[in-house]
Protein backbone atom coordinates (compact mmCIF):
# COMPACT_ATOMS: atom_id res chain seq x y z
CA UNK A 1 0.00 0.00 0.00
CA UNK A 2 0.85 3.45 -0.57
CA UNK A 3 2.93 5.77 2.36
CA UNK A 4 -0.35 7.78 1.17
CA UNK A 5 -2.58 5.83 2.91
CA UNK A 6 -0.92 4.76 6.21
CA UNK A 7 -1.05 6.23 9.18
CA UNK A 8 0.93 9.58 10.58
CA UNK A 9 1.43 13.05 12.61
CA UNK A 10 0.73 16.34 12.37
CA UNK A 11 2.42 17.85 14.95
CA UNK A 12 0.93 16.17 18.25
CA UNK A 13 -1.95 15.15 15.91
CA UNK A 14 -2.43 11.17 14.97
CA UNK A 15 -3.83 10.73 11.54
CA UNK A 16 -5.24 8.01 9.69
CA UNK A 17 -3.57 8.92 6.70
CA UNK A 18 -1.83 11.32 4.62
CA UNK A 19 -4.37 12.63 3.14
CA UNK A 20 -6.41 16.64 4.23
CA UNK A 21 -9.57 17.83 3.80
CA UNK A 22 -8.79 21.46 2.78
CA UNK A 23 -11.37 24.07 4.07
CA UNK A 24 -14.32 24.74 1.92
CA UNK A 25 -16.89 27.29 2.56
CA UNK A 26 -20.14 26.58 1.70
CA UNK A 27 -22.48 29.22 3.33
CA UNK A 28 -24.48 27.05 5.17
CA UNK A 29 -24.27 28.38 9.09
CA UNK A 30 -27.09 30.92 9.66
CA UNK A 31 -26.37 32.98 12.24
CA UNK A 32 -22.96 31.99 12.04
CA UNK A 33 -23.77 28.77 14.29
CA UNK A 34 -23.29 25.49 13.39
CA UNK A 35 -26.20 23.31 12.81
CA UNK A 36 -27.33 19.72 12.04
CA UNK A 37 -26.53 19.75 8.83
CA UNK A 38 -22.57 20.70 9.49
CA UNK A 39 -22.65 17.92 11.72
CA UNK A 40 -23.91 15.75 9.06
CA UNK A 41 -21.61 16.99 6.39
CA UNK A 42 -18.19 16.64 8.67
CA UNK A 43 -19.20 13.27 9.97
CA UNK A 44 -19.74 12.03 6.53
CA UNK A 45 -15.86 13.10 5.86
CA UNK A 46 -13.72 11.80 8.83
CA UNK A 47 -11.84 9.25 6.99
CA UNK A 48 -9.82 12.53 5.61
CA UNK A 49 -6.28 11.99 7.95
CA UNK A 50 -7.37 15.62 9.06
CA UNK A 51 -10.33 18.34 7.81
CA UNK A 52 -9.57 21.54 8.07
CA UNK A 53 -12.52 23.21 8.54
CA UNK A 54 -13.99 26.09 6.33
CA UNK A 55 -13.39 29.16 7.17
CA UNK A 56 -14.57 30.62 10.78
CA UNK A 57 -14.61 34.19 11.37
CA UNK A 58 -12.74 35.04 14.32
CA UNK A 59 -14.86 38.11 15.21
CA UNK A 60 -17.86 39.55 13.64
CA UNK A 61 -15.50 42.29 12.46
CA UNK A 62 -13.86 39.06 10.53
CA UNK A 63 -17.01 37.90 8.71
CA UNK A 64 -16.96 38.54 5.05
CA UNK A 65 -19.91 36.03 3.63
CA UNK A 66 -23.38 35.51 4.38
CA UNK A 67 -24.12 31.80 6.60
CA UNK A 68 -20.09 31.11 7.15
CA UNK A 69 -20.02 29.89 10.73
CA UNK A 70 -17.79 31.94 13.58
CA UNK A 71 -16.17 31.01 17.24
CA UNK A 72 -17.42 34.51 18.95
CA UNK A 73 -20.28 33.77 20.27
CA UNK A 74 -21.04 30.96 22.69
CA UNK A 75 -24.05 29.26 20.73
CA UNK A 76 -21.43 28.60 17.89
CA UNK A 77 -18.58 27.53 20.12
CA UNK A 78 -21.46 24.60 21.34
CA UNK A 79 -22.69 23.96 17.53
CA UNK A 80 -18.84 23.14 16.91
CA UNK A 81 -18.68 20.92 19.66
CA UNK A 82 -21.34 18.74 18.11
CA UNK A 83 -19.39 18.80 15.08
CA UNK A 84 -15.45 17.83 16.45
CA UNK A 85 -17.22 15.32 18.47
CA UNK A 86 -19.22 13.69 15.26
CA UNK A 87 -16.12 13.83 14.09
CA UNK A 88 -13.90 12.06 16.62
CA UNK A 89 -16.80 10.04 17.22
CA UNK A 90 -15.97 8.47 13.44
CA UNK A 91 -12.48 8.22 14.27
CA UNK A 92 -11.66 11.41 12.43
CA UNK A 93 -9.32 14.38 12.72
CA UNK A 94 -10.40 17.91 12.64
CA UNK A 95 -8.87 21.58 13.14
CA UNK A 96 -10.82 24.83 12.35
CA UNK A 97 -9.67 27.76 10.01
CA UNK A 98 -9.42 30.83 11.75
CA UNK A 99 -10.51 33.91 9.19
CA UNK A 100 -10.49 37.32 9.08
CA UNK A 101 -11.54 38.47 5.70
CA UNK A 102 -10.04 41.67 5.76
CA UNK A 103 -11.32 44.04 3.39
CA UNK A 104 -13.26 40.80 1.55
CA UNK A 105 -16.49 41.73 2.83
CA UNK A 106 -19.96 44.36 2.42
CA UNK A 107 -20.97 46.76 5.08
CA UNK A 108 -24.46 44.41 5.34
CA UNK A 109 -22.13 42.15 7.45
CA UNK A 110 -20.24 43.97 9.58
CA UNK A 111 -21.37 45.69 13.13
CA UNK A 112 -23.84 48.46 12.88
CA UNK A 113 -22.89 48.41 9.21
CA UNK A 114 -19.64 49.43 9.34
CA UNK A 115 -16.55 49.51 6.66
CA UNK A 116 -14.87 46.40 6.28
CA UNK A 117 -10.47 46.66 7.73
CA UNK A 118 -8.06 46.79 5.82
CA UNK A 119 -4.14 47.59 5.71
CA UNK A 120 -4.70 50.13 3.45
CA UNK A 121 -7.92 52.04 2.37
CA UNK A 122 -8.46 49.97 -0.65
CA UNK A 123 -11.07 48.66 -2.57
CA UNK A 124 -10.67 45.31 -3.58
CA UNK A 125 -11.67 44.31 -6.79
CA UNK A 126 -13.60 40.86 -5.90
CA UNK A 127 -17.37 39.62 -5.01
CA UNK A 128 -18.52 38.58 -1.71
CA UNK A 129 -21.86 36.48 -1.21
CA UNK A 130 -24.85 38.44 0.74
CA UNK A 131 -28.58 37.31 1.52
CA UNK A 132 -31.21 39.29 -0.04
CA UNK A 133 -34.35 40.55 1.29
CA UNK A 134 -36.13 37.13 0.67
CA UNK A 135 -33.16 35.10 1.81
CA UNK A 136 -31.79 34.43 -1.52
CA UNK A 137 -28.16 34.70 -2.11
CA UNK A 138 -26.81 36.50 -4.30
CA UNK A 139 -23.18 37.98 -5.37
CA UNK A 140 -22.33 41.66 -5.18
CA UNK A 141 -19.25 43.64 -5.18
CA UNK A 142 -17.12 43.88 -1.80
CA UNK A 143 -17.52 47.26 -0.06
CA UNK A 144 -14.82 49.77 0.36
CA UNK A 145 -12.77 49.42 3.41
CA UNK A 146 -11.15 51.71 5.76
CA UNK A 147 -7.70 51.14 7.13
CA UNK A 148 -6.44 50.24 10.40
CA UNK A 149 -4.96 52.31 13.34
CA UNK A 150 -2.01 51.13 14.45
CA UNK A 151 -3.49 51.30 17.47
CA UNK A 152 -6.16 48.88 16.95
CA UNK A 153 -3.83 46.02 15.73
CA UNK A 154 -2.98 44.42 19.27
CA UNK A 155 -6.68 44.04 19.95
CA UNK A 156 -6.78 42.56 16.37
CA UNK A 157 -3.72 39.62 17.48
CA UNK A 158 -5.65 39.25 20.55
CA UNK A 159 -8.51 38.37 18.61
CA UNK A 160 -6.50 35.70 17.30
CA UNK A 161 -5.57 34.37 20.57
CA UNK A 162 -9.37 34.40 21.85
CA UNK A 163 -10.51 32.57 18.67
CA UNK A 164 -8.05 29.65 19.21
CA UNK A 165 -8.61 28.91 22.82
CA UNK A 166 -12.32 28.99 21.90
CA UNK A 167 -11.19 26.57 19.35
CA UNK A 168 -9.81 24.14 21.65
CA UNK A 169 -12.65 24.31 23.93
CA UNK A 170 -15.37 23.99 21.00
CA UNK A 171 -12.79 20.42 21.02
CA UNK A 172 -10.90 20.91 17.81
CA UNK A 173 -7.56 19.39 17.39
CA UNK A 174 -6.00 22.45 16.95
CA UNK A 175 -6.55 25.45 14.45
CA UNK A 176 -5.17 26.75 10.85
CA UNK A 177 -4.20 30.16 10.38
CA UNK A 178 -5.87 31.66 7.27
CA UNK A 179 -2.97 33.60 5.47
CA UNK A 180 -4.04 32.88 2.05
CA UNK A 181 -5.82 33.39 -1.11
CA UNK A 182 -6.35 37.50 -0.43
CA UNK A 183 -8.08 37.67 3.09
CA UNK A 184 -6.32 40.34 6.06
CA UNK A 185 -3.00 38.42 6.72
CA UNK A 186 -1.93 38.06 3.01
CA UNK A 187 -3.56 41.37 2.39
CA UNK A 188 -1.00 42.68 5.10
CA UNK A 189 1.54 40.90 3.03
CA UNK A 190 1.02 41.43 -0.42
CA UNK A 191 2.30 44.99 -1.43
CA UNK A 192 -0.49 45.99 -3.95
CA UNK A 193 -2.89 45.76 -0.85
CA UNK A 194 -1.03 47.35 1.97
CA UNK A 195 0.29 50.82 1.44
CA UNK A 196 1.04 51.51 4.93
CA UNK A 197 4.26 53.51 6.19
CA UNK A 198 4.06 52.21 9.82
CA UNK A 199 6.35 49.31 10.71
CA UNK A 200 3.40 46.96 9.48
CA UNK A 201 3.97 48.39 5.46
CA UNK A 202 6.63 48.95 3.32
CA UNK A 203 9.71 45.87 3.39
CA UNK A 204 9.15 42.34 2.98
CA UNK A 205 9.83 42.23 7.17
CA UNK A 206 7.38 44.75 7.86
CA UNK A 207 4.52 43.40 5.50
CA UNK A 208 5.20 39.75 7.15
CA UNK A 209 5.33 41.09 10.77
CA UNK A 210 1.42 40.98 11.50
CA UNK A 211 1.45 37.66 10.37
CA UNK A 212 4.11 36.21 12.35
CA UNK A 213 2.76 38.18 15.65
CA UNK A 214 -0.33 36.36 15.30
CA UNK A 215 1.51 33.33 14.92
CA UNK A 216 3.26 33.69 18.18
CA UNK A 217 -0.05 34.51 19.80
CA UNK A 218 -2.12 31.61 18.50
CA UNK A 219 1.43 29.52 19.31
CA UNK A 220 1.46 30.91 22.51
CA UNK A 221 -1.92 29.71 23.85
CA UNK A 222 -2.54 26.83 22.64
CA UNK A 223 1.02 25.33 21.63
CA UNK A 224 2.95 24.98 18.19
CA UNK A 225 1.90 21.56 17.57
CA UNK A 226 -1.65 22.43 17.28
CA UNK A 227 -0.91 25.00 15.10
CA UNK A 228 -0.92 24.82 11.52
CA UNK A 229 -0.99 28.13 8.53
CA UNK A 230 -1.85 28.38 4.88
CA UNK A 231 -0.33 30.28 2.32
CA UNK A 232 -1.25 31.08 -1.24
CA UNK A 233 2.48 32.15 -2.84
CA UNK A 234 1.18 32.98 -6.16
CA UNK A 235 -2.65 32.93 -6.02
CA UNK A 236 -4.37 36.31 -7.41
CA UNK A 237 -7.68 35.52 -5.36
CA UNK A 238 -9.41 38.38 -3.93
CA UNK A 239 -7.24 41.02 -5.97
CA UNK A 240 -3.80 40.39 -4.46
CA UNK A 241 -0.38 40.47 -6.08
CA UNK A 242 3.40 41.56 -5.70
CA UNK A 243 6.08 42.05 -7.72
CA UNK A 244 8.50 39.47 -5.80
CA UNK A 245 6.38 36.23 -4.26
CA UNK A 246 9.79 34.14 -3.90
CA UNK A 247 11.62 36.87 -1.91
CA UNK A 248 8.24 37.43 0.16
CA UNK A 249 7.29 33.69 0.68
CA UNK A 250 11.01 32.57 0.99
CA UNK A 251 10.91 35.33 4.12
CA UNK A 252 7.50 34.73 5.87
CA UNK A 253 8.91 30.55 5.87
CA UNK A 254 12.06 31.25 7.22
CA UNK A 255 10.20 33.62 10.12
CA UNK A 256 8.09 30.80 10.50
CA UNK A 257 10.73 28.06 11.11
CA UNK A 258 11.16 29.36 14.47
CA UNK A 259 8.08 27.79 15.44
CA UNK A 260 7.34 24.64 15.48
CA UNK A 261 4.00 24.69 13.57
CA UNK A 262 2.29 21.05 12.94
CA UNK A 263 1.87 22.05 9.34
CA UNK A 264 2.28 24.54 6.64
CA UNK A 265 -0.43 23.97 3.86
CA UNK A 266 0.28 25.53 0.75
CA UNK A 267 -1.85 26.24 -2.52
CA UNK A 268 0.36 25.82 -5.20
CA UNK A 269 -0.88 28.51 -7.96
CA UNK A 270 -3.79 29.66 -8.09
CA UNK A 271 -6.43 28.74 -5.59
CA UNK A 272 -9.07 26.64 -7.24
CA UNK A 273 -7.22 27.16 -10.44
CA UNK A 274 -4.21 26.72 -12.31
CA UNK A 275 -0.71 25.68 -10.64
CA UNK A 276 1.15 27.70 -13.11
CA UNK A 277 -0.50 30.91 -12.89
CA UNK A 278 3.20 32.60 -11.92
CA UNK A 279 6.24 30.81 -12.31
CA UNK A 280 7.46 29.67 -9.07
CA UNK A 281 9.38 26.66 -7.62
CA UNK A 282 7.05 24.74 -4.71
CA UNK A 283 10.29 22.65 -3.74
CA UNK A 284 12.88 25.57 -2.89
CA UNK A 285 10.37 27.41 -1.04
CA UNK A 286 9.99 24.03 1.40
CA UNK A 287 14.04 23.49 1.09
CA UNK A 288 14.22 27.14 2.22
CA UNK A 289 11.83 26.15 5.59
CA UNK A 290 13.92 23.14 6.17
CA UNK A 291 17.05 24.99 5.83
CA UNK A 292 15.77 27.89 8.52
CA UNK A 293 15.81 24.55 10.52
CA UNK A 294 11.41 23.99 10.30
CA UNK A 295 10.25 20.98 10.73
CA UNK A 296 6.41 21.20 10.18
CA UNK A 297 4.49 18.80 8.03
CA UNK A 298 4.34 20.57 4.56
CA UNK A 299 1.37 20.17 3.22
CA UNK A 300 0.51 20.77 -0.55
CA UNK A 301 -2.87 21.29 -2.22
CA UNK A 302 -4.38 22.42 -6.30
CA UNK A 303 -5.04 19.87 -8.50
CA UNK A 304 -3.74 16.76 -7.04
CA UNK A 305 -5.28 13.55 -8.51
CA UNK A 306 -4.58 9.80 -7.13
CA UNK A 307 -1.08 9.65 -8.50
CA UNK A 308 0.29 12.77 -7.83
CA UNK A 309 -0.88 12.12 -4.68
CA UNK A 310 0.73 9.08 -4.26
CA UNK A 311 3.92 10.50 -5.89
CA UNK A 312 4.50 13.55 -3.78
CA UNK A 313 4.04 11.83 -0.43
CA UNK A 314 6.29 8.74 -1.85
CA UNK A 315 9.22 11.07 -3.17
CA UNK A 316 9.05 12.74 -0.06
CA UNK A 317 8.19 16.35 -2.10
CA UNK A 318 5.50 16.35 0.21
CA UNK A 319 3.92 15.10 3.73
CA UNK A 320 0.28 15.41 3.17
CA UNK A 321 -1.72 15.99 0.39
CA UNK A 322 -5.01 17.94 0.54
CA UNK A 323 -8.18 17.80 -1.61
CA UNK A 324 -10.95 20.43 -1.54
CA UNK A 325 -13.86 20.39 -4.01
CA UNK A 326 -13.48 16.48 -4.80
CA UNK A 327 -14.20 15.85 -1.06
CA UNK A 328 -17.42 18.01 -1.87
CA UNK A 329 -18.99 15.84 -4.21
CA UNK A 330 -16.96 12.89 -2.37
CA UNK A 331 -17.34 12.36 1.04
CA UNK A 332 -15.51 9.03 1.04
CA UNK A 333 -13.08 10.23 -1.09
CA UNK A 334 -10.28 8.58 1.03
CA UNK A 335 -12.00 5.43 0.08
CA UNK A 336 -12.01 6.04 -3.73
CA UNK A 337 -8.61 7.03 -3.60
CA UNK A 338 -7.69 3.70 -1.79
CA UNK A 339 -9.54 2.05 -4.21
CA UNK A 340 -8.72 3.78 -6.99
CA UNK A 341 -12.60 4.31 -7.91
CA UNK A 342 -14.24 6.86 -10.03
CA UNK A 343 -15.59 10.13 -8.74
CA UNK A 344 -18.86 12.25 -8.30
CA UNK A 345 -19.26 15.17 -10.13
CA UNK A 346 -19.24 18.12 -8.35
CA UNK A 347 -23.29 20.40 -8.83
CA UNK A 348 -21.42 23.79 -9.31
CA UNK A 349 -25.12 24.89 -8.82
CA UNK A 350 -25.28 23.77 -4.74
CA UNK A 351 -21.58 24.79 -3.44
CA UNK A 352 -23.06 28.26 -1.66
CA UNK A 353 -26.37 28.53 0.20
CA UNK A 354 -28.90 26.19 0.54
CA UNK A 355 -29.64 22.89 2.71
CA UNK A 356 -28.91 19.54 2.35
CA UNK A 357 -29.13 18.88 -1.68
CA UNK A 358 -25.20 19.19 -2.79
CA UNK A 359 -24.06 19.27 0.75
CA UNK A 360 -25.05 15.98 2.53
CA UNK A 361 -26.58 14.02 -0.96
CA UNK A 362 -23.74 12.64 -2.24
CA UNK A 363 -23.56 8.76 -2.48
CA UNK A 364 -20.26 7.00 -1.28
CA UNK A 365 -19.06 3.91 -3.41
CA UNK A 366 -22.17 0.80 -2.81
Amino acid sequence: MSKLFEPTTIGSISVANHIAMAPLTRNRSPGAIPNDLNVEYYRQRATAGLIVSEGTAITHQAQGYADVPGLYKPEAIEGWKRVTDAVHAAGGKIVTQLWHVGRISHTSLQPDGGKPVAPSAIAAKSKTYVLNEDGTGAFVETSEPRALDLAEIPALIEDYRKAARSAIEAGFDGVEIHAANGYLLEQFMRSNSNHRDDQYGGPIENRIRLTLEVVAAVTAEIGADKTGIRISPTTPANDVSDPDPKALYTALVEGLAEYSLAFIHVIEGATGGPRDVLPFDWAALKAAYREAGGKAVWMVNNGYDRQSAIDAVESGYADVVAFGRPFISNPDLVRRLKEDASWNELDGATLYGGGAEGYTTYPTLG
